[in-house]
């Protein structure tokens, strides 16, 4: 059965969804103020697992929940038993509890909640929300994108969120992880550099990059590192909702829980998804490695 998303009840939701994360966020602030938040346990794959994770995952299965009991969870903190027949899901969320753990571990502040709603193996609604700024990203593609921040005795105030388009006027900022300098991702500033000029980069953890991009103020992601789909729906839907895109290297939009795997393919996020560079850069020799 296909289940088609009302986008004006997403509307609707944001509320909810921004209170839920000032909750998960309060709780994974907590532990981060804590003398003991530099403990965690090595999950099966190496990654580091804190009480923060387990906290703040615990909110948001509580209040996912309580939102609407009939869509299932799929948490990077889920079981097996949890996510079983979960291809099988038309409509679900998403969700990192604690997305760029290794920042939190590292202190630098640079570690968001995810929150996405897929539908048909695409991001329908996505939230962004940065514990330590009281600050969320919300997009809902084809409807709108925009930033919320949280001021103690007003509440919620909201801006509107929009990408730049590429142009001559501006140095063109790439965003990349400090943790992943592959060689393909050499290989693809390399091609840049040689077929627009010089490109400024600008280095941060987590999901932050989509915001940045979101906010107009980058131009281009590219990843060939893996992660996982939880670390990239909330801000696929950000992106392309403020008019964006996140492509894999066949040049086509992410879909999710269409396999066995969770991991994610290499992808370009890119801020201006009609500029010509972006078709060029997708027939460059190295992607089809």
């Amino acid at each position: 059965m296909v289940i088609k998303a009302d986008r004006q009840d997403l509307r609707g939701q944001v509320p909810a969804l921004l209170a839920l994360c000032q909750r998960a966020g309060a709780a994974i602030c907590e532990h981060y103020a804590h003398p003991s938040a530099g403990e965690f346990e090595s999950k099966g794959d190496d990654s580091p697992l804190t009480r923060a994770d387990l906290a703040s995952h615990a909110i948001l299965s509580e209040g996912l929940g309580a939102m609407d009991e009939s869509l299932p969870l799929l948490s990077e903190e889920s079981t097996p038993g949890e996510i079983a027949g979960r291809q099988q899901w038309p409509r679900y969320w998403l969700v990192d509890p604690l997305d760029g753990t290794k920042e939190f571990l590292g202190r630098t502040g640079e570690f968001t909640i995810n929150v996405a709603l897929i539908e048909n193996h695409c991001p329908v609604l996505g939230v962004l929300y940065r514990p330590l700024d009281d600050l969320a990203y919300v997009g809902i593609p084809g409807q709108s994108a925009k930033r919320y921040h949280l001021i103690e005795g007003e509440g919620w105030t909201d801006s509107p969120l929009a990408t730049r388009p590429l142009s001559d006027s501006h140095e063109l900022l790439v965003l990349a992880s400090q943790r992943h300098r592959d060689d393909r991702l050499l290989s693809c500033l390399e091609w840049l550099e040689s077929s627009w000029g010089p490109v400024a980069r600008g280095n941060m953890g987590s999901a932050l990059k989509f915001c940045v991009m979101a906010e107009g103020e980058g131009d281009f992601y590219p990843r060939f590192a893996p992660c996982c789909e939880w670390d990239t729906a909330a801000g696929h839907a950000i992106l392309e909702a403020a008019g964006g895109a996140l492509l894999g290297l066949d040049g086509k939009p992410l879909r999710y829980n269409m396999g066995e795997s969770l991991y994610s393919p290499p992808f370009y996020a890119v801020a201006d998804a009609a500029h010509p560079l972006w078709h060029a850069l997708l027939d460059a020799p190295f992607n089809s490695h």
